[in-house]
């Protein structure tokens, strides 16, 4: 099968407060942003986030992209790059080199192609995702929780490579057994806490990949440690 799916970008001023959606279906989405980023990186997050999403599936991806940017940087740029030290032919850093990063990482092994769409012309899947995209950065605009979306029906968490810088905006507490000898005796064991501190975009993710596999965070937490 294919899994046919819109990844976007949305900048209000560019730079300015930012967002980013992937959509398959009303059933199927996701979003989320910065309070300060720009169209290019939310059309990165986008794609990146649609292949974390669908790391637990086999199926191929087709990916629906109003973005020549996005299309040509992890298509035909990114090999050249990687060779230079993610530097361009005139020896300039690579633009938004941590985000293409962990795209390159999360393309590993998968099936997929991009399919270019032109944008806000009625495109039913682009338009949903443009929605959302544009949505989340309001939110960051406007100081309002940002509609994250149910994720992927299906999806398998898995821990993931983050280059957030270290601010911190949420902190998630889990309870971990603490060692013993007798392994399988959990009812009399003793508990140690542990205090996770992450940042916006990290938690973020947390919980729409918790909510994809129908957990709390701090059960999907527990189940990677």
């Amino acid at each position: 099968m294919t899994i046919t799916a819109a990844a976007d970008g949305s900048a209000l001023g560019n730079p300015g407060p930012a967002g980013w959606a992937w959509y398959i279906d009303d059933d199927n989405w996701s979003a989320g942003g910065w309070k300060h980023g720009t169209n290019n990186m939310g059309e990165l997050k986008a794609v990146l986030e649609l292949f974390r999403a669908t790391a637990g599936v086999d199926d191929d991806l087709l990916i629906l992209c109003d973005s020549q940017y996005v299309i040509n940087s992890v298509t035909k740029w990114m090999p050249g790059w990687k060779k230079k030290g993610w530097r361009k032919g005139d020896g300039k850093p690579v633009m938004n080199v941590d985000l293409l990063q962990e795209i390159d990482e999360a393309i590993a092994g998968r099936r997929y192609r991009f399919e270019w769409v032109k944008g806000h012309v009625g495109h039913v899947l682009n338009e949903a995702a443009d929605v959302r995209a544009r949505g989340a950065a309001e939110a960051y605009q406007r100081g309002l929780a940002v509609p994250e979306g149910p994720g992927f029906a299906g999806a398998v968490a898995a821990p993931s490579v983050t280059t957030a810088p270290p601010a911190v905006s949420a902190a998630t507490r889990v309870a971990v057994p603490a060692p013993s000898d007798a392994l399988f005796d959990l009812e009399n064991e003793p508990v140690h806490e542990i205090s996770l501190q992450l940042t916006e975009d990290e938690h973020t993710r947390l919980v729409t990949r918790a909510r994809g596999v129908g957990q709390s965070p701090e059960d999907l937490l527990r189940s990677l440690i």
